[in-house]
């Protein structure tokens, strides 16, 4: 292909490659379909790559006549091992996918169909996940997990093999895979909470992929939620959190739940109800086996959370390895973690500092990884932080034998 001269309005102005299935977007350029729907869908830009104009409109339209062209040129030129492109299939469209849903839920015995149809639609491209958005498939799809559709259907998997799933199950997976939009997900939470209580229902008792996607979609949801959802975040939510974060389904999954948490507690009396589910225990048990950055930064962000309460703090406390341990990530996940945990030490000595709690802090290490903190590069708002803790405490901590020398050099005269 290299030595022969190939027409420049043959080849895709983003792939330099011959098109095979050429669409033309609302500036006027033509482009090969599989490029423009992975810049405009997947790669979410919203404007034309070739004349960097916003596309109010992401239609595409097929151009059928260079198509043709393309298509005969390939034939003229098949002594020199060109190959002829095939006319492709045409994409799937928005009336499509309305009838297949507007079938399935008037005949129930359609839903098999349906819902392998789905599958298969949403994971041909990006492109075909906003058709199904736009036709209602979300909203369809919700249904079904709500209804807790029990009905078994067989699936037929990427690499070929089947397996049997409740249709609510399948629904949910077919759901996660979509990504709903913002707008899509705002809407479905904003008309009924009933899907939040539903996806609880699954984290609750389905089996693990279910309660994996539930997290996840549970997570997107309240990203978009308004401020009276957040604070009316039921405090069973909080005890799927646990359980799911105790059982380890998937980092994916474990994740998710983390960063719903991090949404979640700055809102009304959400630390209470997370403290009050276990979720202060299993975050430091977590911390205690985990040296994954992310991991790590999210746990800490969510102790920061809890600690500006009370009982936050009461329940870290509680925990024999929880000043230990929130010590230890200092200056070992990452910057944002050194900040996080120097915050925690930060509640903890303002407000929770008992002569226990400040012995304590002295035998574990902390005072000692403090003083380390002020000798190494780190953010000025974070030394700032502990030298006023170091400060606070300094009439117990300074001078002791068990702060080694070359540490309390660097311990604030006040």
């Amino acid at each position: 292909m290299d030595e022969i001269d190939v027409p420049s309005h043959f080849l895709c102005p983003i792939s330099l490659q011959l098109m095979r299935d050429p669409v033309t977007v609302a500036t006027g350029i033509t482009y090969d379909r599989e490029q423009i729907e992975r810049w405009l869908f997947s790669c979410k830009n919203n404007t034309c790559p070739f004349t960097k104009q916003v596309l109010v409109d992401t239609d595409i339209t097929p151009n059928h006549t260079l198509r043709r062209l393309i298509q005969s040129w390939c034939i003229l030129n098949a002594s020199l091992g060109i190959e002829r492109i095939p006319t492709p299939k045409p994409p799937i469209d928005k009336a499509q996918i309305v009838k297949l849903i507007d079938d399935a839920s008037k005949f129930p015995k359609m839903l098999l169909k349906c819902l392998q149809r789905l599958r298969s639609i949403a994971f041909e491209s990006d492109r075909n996940k906003k058709c199904l958005e736009a036709a209602g498939a979300v909203e369809f799809l919700a249904s079904i997990i709500k209804k807790n559709e029990s009905t078994v259907i067989e699936v037929v998997l990427e690499d070929g093999s089947r397996e049997f799933k409740r249709a609510s199950d399948e629904a949910l997976n077919i759901l996660y895979q979509l990504e709903p939009s913002e707008a899509g997900l705002k809407s479905l939470i904003s008309r009924d909470y009933g899907f939040v209580e539903s996806l609880l229902h699954v984290m609750k008792g389905g089996n693990y992929q279910s309660r994996a996607y539930a997290a996840m979609l549970m997570k997107s949801a309240f990203q978009v939620a308004d401020p009276i959802q957040l604070i009316n975040a039921s405090p069973h939510i909080f005890i799927q959190i646990v359980h799911l974060l105790r059982d380890g389904i998937s980092q994916q999954a474990s994740k998710a739940a983390l960063k719903l948490l991090v949404e979640l507690c700055p809102w009304g009396r959400n630390r209470i109800k997370a403290v009050e589910a276990g979720v202060s225990h299993v975050l430091i048990e977590i911390l205690l086996d985990s040296s994954e950055r992310r991991t790590c930064e999210l746990i800490l962000v969510v102790l920061d959370q809890l600690c500006s309460c009370a009982e936050g703090r009461a329940e870290l406390l509680k925990h024999g390895a929880g000043l230990a341990i929130v010590s230890k990530k200092i200056l070992r996940v990452s910057q944002v973690g050194t900040d996080r945990a120097v915050k925690i030490l930060a509640s903890i000595s303002k407000f929770s500092a008992t002569s226990r709690v400040l012995q304590e802090m002295l035998q574990v290490g902390v005072v000692s990884k403090l003083c380390l903190v002020l000798q190494v590069d780190s953010s000025k708002k974070t030394k700032e932080k502990t030298r006023e803790i170091l400060n606070l405490h300094s009439s117990v901590w300074k001078n002791p034998s068990c702060i080694p020398p070359r540490l309390l050099s660097s311990y604030p005269s006040s």
